[in-house]
């Protein structure tokens, strides 16, 4: 008979498996297009282990948006420590050494965009988005604040400049990964978020 631990790990590996399983299927097939069959085949399981797991394909993009919004804090954590006796002297050299920590994945971003637009159409979905993206720049914004502090500078309006980073950060994503190799593309993305920073934040050195 197994154990509680062992049924509990067997079950977040089985969870991990289809999420895996899932990036891939709505990567290649497109979030609308893919079904629950075409998972549990990828991940190598029966339907039972992927309802024992999810509700719906819904509810296992949310699970997996919450996986990537966990790694991405724990990178700016990681980040920030890294930078605890770097010299910071503007605005730019904070910009130039946290942008570093935010992904940009084309097989992720092509999966988000097409789950954004299934979400649009579902007023249930768009709230949950909108709280978890708030959820992320609650959790994301406070780094960026303590590094700007060090060079002087305040931030009025945290969820403001939160906001304003991520039309930078999605308006942006597109040019990078359509042209990954054109290094000006990816400075005219720091251009932009330094001056985006510098709006938002005042005093100090810019």
């Amino acid at each position: 008979m197994e154990t509680g631990k062992r049924v509990t790990k067997r079950r977040a590996e089985t969870r991990q498996r289809l999420l895996e399983a899932a990036l891939t299927v709505f990567a290649e097939e497109g979030f609308g297009r893919s079904t629950v069959e075409q998972v549990c085949d990828r991940a190598g399981y029966t339907r039972g282990a992927f309802y024992s797991n999810f509700a719906s394909l819904d509810e296992l993009f949310l699970a997996m948006w919450e996986q990537r919004s966990q790694e991405l804090v724990t990178g700016m954590r990681t980040t920030f420590d890294e930078l605890a006796d770097s010299e910071l002297h503007d605005v730019r050299s904070v910009v130039e050494r946290l942008l570093p920590a935010i992904p940009l994945d084309d097989v992720w971003y092509r999966v988000s965009a097409e789950f954004t637009a299934h979400a649009l159409r579902n007023p249930g979905l768009r709230r949950v988005m909108a709280a978890r993206e708030e959820a992320i720049l609650a959790a994301v914004i406070p780094y960026l604040e303590a590094l700007l502090a060090r060079i002087g500078r305040t931030v009025p309006d945290p969820v403001a400049l939160g906001q304003a980073l991520i039309a930078v950060h999605d308006g942006t994503a597109v040019q990078c990964l359509m042209e990954p190799d054109n290094a000006t593309v990816w400075q005219r993305r720091t251009d932009l978020a330094v001056q985006v920073v510098t709006a938002y934040s005042t005093g100090g050195k810019q």
